[in-house]
């Protein structure tokens, strides 16, 4: 199979539901391949940080877009997505980042462990009434979209009555994410942005009346007092992004481990007995089923990189999934081991685009694992998860469950420290 083959297998709807065999496929041409349109494919860990490290690859921003997308400002979500920090390059994305950082700094992250166990606990008592008699439950339902959504929710400062509007929303929008989009699948990731956007211009409007100690609220304040250090559109776009980032990938990543682990009993068992290992299997759970499998970069200028000479204009599509499977990085990568030392998953990107809410995701993935497991000793799959038909945002759509015997204490097991994720 050549490597333009191998990427249409991979766009392609059962491609989409398993990547992994297509990145061997990809990883047999070499850490960076080409297709026949020329195509640049980067299945290489070292190769693929690289590229989101180094400054000669840039993301599509509005310069590039026009001669790409000469229309894209007639779509809200292309829109919403181009004016966030997503979708922009330095300066910009260092300014516009910049305002966000600071409710994303370790010490606001790990003073958060406490609020994050309390949900989480909740979460499972409602599982526990929904599930008693044997009765199966929607893990994705009732644990793994509610969890990490009140987190941001709580960090933006949207109303706990607003948060169950979001999901059908942001998983209309981040079908524009995807390598491909169909027409009818733009048209609903535009009806989800403009949703989203109406949404957040009631909520700017409302903080401007009553200021809270939220991240809205600071966002509002900058914009206010200097437009230049952050324009309208670009308030508006980045807190749709922040939300929809802000849940969209923890939440596939509690749905894939809880799959990963459930299917491996003792590994299951060594993450109840040794709560404080939860680091080390979020890592691996990244890295083994990563929640987000593909960037993109460009070149502005002609570019030699690895061996390969890149024509200004070039176009690279960056698997992270397949990185996080390298066996020059990984000795035996398809093997689950939450005893990797220095992992280092590439799932949450690098450089000036790593992701910023990274700690909080893993934050709350290293409590929920632990305290599921041991709240629900006999947690269990009730039939055969639904994947959902996406590529860039891996996850599940459903994920049926039966929680079994439960135990009766809630919280941090004694012993482990609220440290820093």
């Amino acid at each position: 199979m050549d490597v333009s083959e191998a990427i249409a297998v991979l766009i392609s709807p059962s491609g989409r539901l398993d990547p992994y065999p297509t990145y061997e496929q990809l990883r047999a041409h070499g850490p960076v391949s080409q297709t026949t349109a020329g195509l640049f494919v980067v299945t290489g860990y070292a190769e693929a940080d690289m590229v989101l490290r180094d400054p000669r690859f840039v993301v599509l921003d509005d310069d590039l877009r026009d001669d790409v997308f000469p229309h894209w400002q007639d779509s809200p979500a292309i829109k919403s997505i181009a004016r966030s920090m997503l979708r922009t390059n330095p300066p910009d994305h260092s300014r516009i980042r910049r305002l966000a950082a600071g409710a994303f700094t370790p010490r606001r992250v790990a003073a958060m462990r406490e609020v994050v166990t309390a949900q989480a606990d909740e979460l499972v008592d409602e599982m526990i009434r929904a599930g008693r008699d044997g009765a199966r439950v929607d893990f994705m339902d009732m644990f793994a979209y509610p969890l990490p959504v009140a987190v941001i929710c709580a960090l933006l400062g949207v109303p706990a009555a607003d948060r169950s509007r979001f999901r059908r929303w942001a998983g209309d929008l981040t079908g524009i994410l995807e390598p491909e989009i169909t027409p009818e699948e733009l048209a609903g990731a535009d009806a989800g942005a403009d949703e989203l956007r109406d949404y957040f211009t009631g909520l700017i409007e409302q903080r401007r009346r009553a200021p809270a100690d939220d991240l809205t609220t600071a966002l509002v304040q900058a914009h206010d007092a200097d437009g230049d250090r952050l324009s309208g559109e670009e308030l508006l776009a980045n807190l749709v992004v922040l939300l929809v980032a802000g849940f969209e990938t923890t939440t596939n990543l509690l749905g894939n481990g809880l799959v990963v682990l459930l299917t491996r009993p003792e590994a299951a068992a060594a993450l109840r007995d040794e709560p404080d290992l939860a680091p080390g299997y979020v890592d691996e759970l990244l890295r083994y089923d990563s929640p987000v499998q593909l960037t993109t970069r460009t070149v502005r200028e002609s570019v030699s990189f690895a061996g390969t000479e890149l024509p200004a204009g070039s176009w690279l599509l960056v698997l992270l999934g397949a990185a996080n499977r390298d066996p020059r990085r990984f000795p035996d990568p398809a093997r689950f081991d939450p005893g990797r030392a220095q992992s280092q998953p590439l799932s949450f990107g690098a450089g000036p685009h790593y992701c910023l809410g990274a700690g909080l995701a893993r934050l709350e993935a290293q409590v929920a694992f632990p305290l599921l497991l041991r709240r629900l000793p006999e947690l269990a799959l009730a039939g055969r998860p639904s994947r959902r038909t996406r590529l860039t945002l891996r996850g599940y759509e459903t994920l049926p469950i039966t929680v079994g015997a439960v135990t009766a204490d809630r919280g941090t097991p004694a012993g482990v420290a609220p440290g820093t994720p």
